[in-house]
């Protein structure tokens, strides 16, 4: 994976992987957008915003990448892969429909009951300290005859993730378009199918947690490995390669938002009828507190990544 480059996404392979993806036998769909005047959710912003519902997503938003990647794989192989939550769901939902036997190396700090999850699958999970998580890795790679798939900074991932593509169908020109960021897959796929579809003037920005990867990485110009913590613990991975070069290329900035801001937008949401993890607010989080600029009268899309959220977490939000 580290000899791809970024110039190896292109319309064309992200149109191929949408067909992948959409035709897939996990049953991916193509999750409603909803002008946000619609909802009950206050904006202090005069502008046109749509919200785009990932959160609905069958298993996770992460089945979009997954679906192409378990395409190009062999069925009945023995995978292994990191993941907070998000991605371990929707790995162990194709390693099931597939036949794989797999594992997911979880960090101590994500929340018990997707581990849980995850098992009911048939999946393994082990869980260790986020800056072991690669160790572990490795540790399956060479002493098990796994099959690493990485839950972010991945070709094929963010290729499958290039749901830009739907946006453009309702919104077609759209000025501002805020995505939540952790490794930087879906954010890389979302801004690679808008800036390659012709959208140039669109800005496109990648919210995630204070002390997180992908702000730092781009203040070093260069992937950066962090032991970040955070309550959005699916947007506090350790590094990015494949990601940060696309963002590099087609992000206009990352925007930073505190975790009381992260749970106060799990709450407005809730409220509003929307059941959203805190890794998948953090973009509602950054335009409800005025973290985007210039967005009088522009048109702009927030895309809601999450809703692997369980009763357990949702009782340490304000009402």
């Amino acid at each position: 994976m580290g000899e791809v480059s970024a110039d190896a996404v292109t319309l064309d392979l992200l149109r191929e992987a949408r067909e992948t993806v959409m035709s897939s036998p996990l049953g991916v769909i193509n999750t409603p957008m909803i002008p946000w005047c619609q909802t009950t959710l206050p904006l202090s912003v005069d502008c046109s915003v749509h919200i785009k519902l990932e959160n609905m997503q069958r298993t996770s938003f992460k089945i979009r990448g997954v679906a192409n990647q378990f395409s190009r794989r062999p069925r009945g192989g023995h995978f292994v892969t990191m993941s907070a939550g998000n991605y371990g769901k929707s790995f162990a939902y194709a390693s099931k429909h597939y036949g794989s036997k797999g594992k997911v190396v979880m960090p101590e700090t994500a929340p018990a009951s997707r581990a849980v999850l995850i098992q009911s699958f048939g999946v393994e999970v082990e869980r260790v300290p986020t800056s072991s998580m690669m160790s572990a890795v490795n540790r399956c790679v060479q002493d098990g005859n796994m099959t690493f798939l990485h839950s972010y900074d991945d070709l094929d991932l963010i290729a499958g993730h290039a749901l830009g593509m739907e946006v453009l169908e309702v919104v077609p020109e759209p000025d501002v378009v805020v995505v939540c960021c952790g490794g930087g897959g879906l954010l890389a796929g979302v801004a690679a199918a808008i800036k390659l579809s012709g959208c140039n003037k669109t800005r496109i920005y990648g919210v995630e947690p204070e002390g997180c990867t992908m702000y730092q990485s781009f203040v070093e110009k260069k992937p950066v490995w962090m032991d970040a913590k955070s309550i959005a613990s699916g947007l506090a991975p350790p590094s990015a390669k494949l990601p940060f070069e696309l963002c590099q290329l087609y992000v206009e900035r990352i925007v930073l938002v505190s975790d009381d801001e992260i749970k106060a937008a799990v709450s407005a949401l809730y409220r509003a009828g929307l059941v959203v993890e805190p890794a998948g607010s953090a973009a509602f989080a950054a335009l409800s507190n005025n973290k985007i600029p210039d967005l009088e009268g522009k048109k702009v899309v927030c895309i809601l990544s999450g809703g692997n959220v369980g009763k357990d977490e949702l009782t340490n939000f304000p009402d």
